[in-house]
Parts: structure tokens; sequence; C-alpha cells
């Protein structure tokens, strides 16, 4: 008798669509995310953001209170946000010490893993509750909940009025946040100047030369100025400029475009002890040098 009243009551059980639309919405952000004709649109965006900010919070929400009675629906939706803050950088602290660390495929998994999971114990202790008492939400509520006006009945109009005031307040922090965090930002503005020795390590440099003989170092120039520059080159001994290609001497690059090649110059004096300079100039400012390396070499006059 048990075993048959058991079979009615989960006949009788409303099929939630909670649980169904955090799993299609977790669905639709690995696909926004990992299809890169679908990467490009800014529902990847919106998607992305209803995954980080409240997906694993209402999941974790959803099976750890499982019963209608255990919280209403908008301590529901704002304690999934708040423990969504939560969640998600302890899963990125987690990765930061796996060999994965926190790149998009890992943070991706891992928080889809993570709410397909919950979901999942919610669903199991749900099942395990009477039909009566377990949480559930159908189409018909939303929408009810939605429509209705405010009640005139004096016990419950404060309630509805805390309840719109404290749904406006969620949304309007997600809203705030989007704002923040969907336009791009400009990082810091620079300019990467290096110099290689020819094993194109930053070591082994040729400090040792004869007059008459040439030598060569490999240079490198990275733009970060989030808009094209011209940069002019001048390399010298002591103060004194040596010759160099003008292929190298002036040149231009966008932004994060890399300029790196080998390039020869001959010493004109001799002496010990020398300050061999590498000067780049930006935007026909040759005024002050904007990056600066050197060397000190020894130059003799050889046999």
């Amino acid at each position: 008798m048990n075993y048959i009243t058991r079979i009615s009551m989960s006949n009788k059980r409303k099929n939630s669509i909670d649980i169904p639309i955090v799993v299609a919405l977790v669905l639709l952000a690995d696909l926004f995310a990992l299809v890169p004709e679908l990467a490009s649109t800014p529902i990847r965006m919106i998607l992305g953001l209803i995954m980080v900010l409240f997906l694993p919070g209402s999941a974790l929400v959803a099976a750890l209170f499982p019963a209608k009675d255990d919280l209403d629906g908008i301590e529901r939706l704002a304690l999934g946000l708040g423990l969504s803050f939560a969640i998600v950088p302890l899963i990125g602290l987690g990765l930061n010490y796996t060999p994965w660390g926190i790149r998009l495929i890992p943070i991706l998994l891992s928080l889809s893993v993570f709410t397909l999971f919950m979901c999942t114990v919610a669903i199991y202790r749900r099942s395990h509750l009477p039909s009566e008492k377990a949480f559930s939400v159908s189409s018909g509520e939303v929408y009810g909940f939605l429509k209705a006006p405010l009640s005139d009945q004096p016990e419950s109009r404060l309630d509805r009025i805390l309840t719109i005031i404290l749904t406006v307040s969620v949304l309007a922090s997600v809203v705030a946040l989007a704002y923040v965090v969907i336009p791009p930002k400009q990082g810091e503005k620079f300019t990467e100047f290096y110099i290689l020795g020819m094993d194109g390590k930053a070591n082994n440099y040729t400090t040792e030369y004869t007059i008459g003989d040439n030598g060569e170092v490999i240079i490198g120039v990275v733009n970060h100025e989030y808009e094209r520059a011209k940069y002019t080159m001048d390399i010298r001994l002591n103060n004194d400029s040596l010759s160099i290609p003008s292929t190298v001497r002036s040149f231009s690059l966008g932004h994060n475009d890399t300029w790196e090649r080998p390039v020869v110059f001959a010493p004109n004096s001799v002496g010990d002890n020398m300050k061999l300079e590498f000067l780049l100039y930006k935007n026909d400012d040759l005024t002050v040098p904007y990056r600066d390396l050197h060397l000190w070499v020894n130059v003799t006059r050889g046999v």
C-alpha cells in the first residue's frame, strides 16, 4: 500500500521549471563560450554573467533547501546571488593550484560541473519529499508573481513592497556589475624594448669587439600602446651614433604587434669598458629616449 501511495504521489508531483532552466542556461553558456561563431556575439557576455553571478549559487540553494517552507522565492533569489559571489572565487582559488590554472576552459568546466552536480543533488532531495512539501516553481506561478499587483490587504502589502524593493536592488546590482564588466578595459600603455644574444636568450652578449669587425644582437620591440606608434632607434658607442640599416632605424607598429630581428653594427672607436647604448624614440620625439638599454663593451685594434 505504501508503495502504491508513493507512486501516486510521484505522479502528482508538479514538474518544477527552476532546475531545467538552470541546466539549460549552463549548457547555453558553455555553447556560446566554446563555439567560435557564437563567442563573438553579445549573448556570450550575457550568459557568462548569469553563469558566474547566479547559477552556481542558485543550484547550491536548491540543493541545500529542497523543501518549500525552507525559503521563499525572493530569499532563494537573493541567497543564490550572494552564494555565487562566494563560490566562484573559491573555485578560482582552487584552480590556481592546479596544472590547468585560471583559464577559460578550466573555469567553465569547473562551474558547469559544480552547478550540474548541485542540480542533481537538488532533484534527488526533492524526490524524497512529499510533493506538497517539495519546492517547485511552475510557469504559471512565475507568470502570476510577475503579473500580480500590490495587494490591498494591510498584512501582505508591506511584505510585497519589501519583496519588490529587494528584487529591484538585486537587479540593479547585476546591471551595475554588467556595466563595469562589459566595457573593454584599457590597460597600462607601454612598449617592450629588449636585446637578446644571438642564441635568442637574454645572456651571452658579445662584449669583446675588434675595430673593423661587426657586432650583432637581436633587438625586440612590442607595442602595447593601444594605438599605432612610430619608433626610431639609435645605437651609440660612447655617445657616438653607429651606422645601422634604415629599416632598423625607423619603423611603425600597431597595437600588440612585435618587431624582432638581428641588428648589425660596427664599433667605430677603441677603448675599455665603453657604454654601448640602444635608444628607442617614439612618434618623432627625438629629444629624450622613450626606452633605453646598454651593454659595457671593450673594443681593441686587433693584430
